[in-house]
């Protein structure tokens, strides 16, 4: 693993800070943590946790896509909620654009996220 490459997609949200959207090496891809940000308007979106969390995974495959991966290669997750209340409901969409077998994935509640999000998931994908 000498090589990585900084992955940059107009399809997800820009980077809040000095960091790359993902980076990739020869054969894996770490992604940074997705916020619930409309790439097109550069704001959070409004709405439901699952509302939210759809934007979220939606941001998280747009940048395993511009690596040259999908979303069915994503082999570890990380979930960071708000609060952990709302597992059960980011779950349910969780399950919509995962399938078995299901990546390794670890989730937590934090005490806060950038920008007052209240959900950010970031994942580590085999990139063939």
């Amino acid at each position: 693993m000498n090589r990585k490459i900084a992955i940059e997609t107009a399809s997800a949200p820009s980077a809040v800070g000095p960091y790359s959207q993902a980076m990739k090496t020869d054969s894996l891809l770490f992604t940074s943590g997705q916020l619930p940000i409309d790439p097109a308007t550069g704001k959070m979106v409004g709405g439901s946790v699952e509302d939210r969390a759809h934007q979220v995974l939606r941001n998280l495959a747009a940048v395993i896509e511009a690596a040259g991966g999908k979303l069915e290669d994503v082999i570890k997750t990380t979930v960071f909620l708000a609060d952990i209340g709302d597992f059960q409901k980011v779950n349910t969409v969780y399950a919509e654009y995962f399938s078995t077998p299901f990546p390794a994935r670890s989730a937590f509640q934090v005490a806060a996220l950038p920008l007052g999000a209240d959900i950010e998931i970031e994942a580590v994908v085999l990139i063939k």
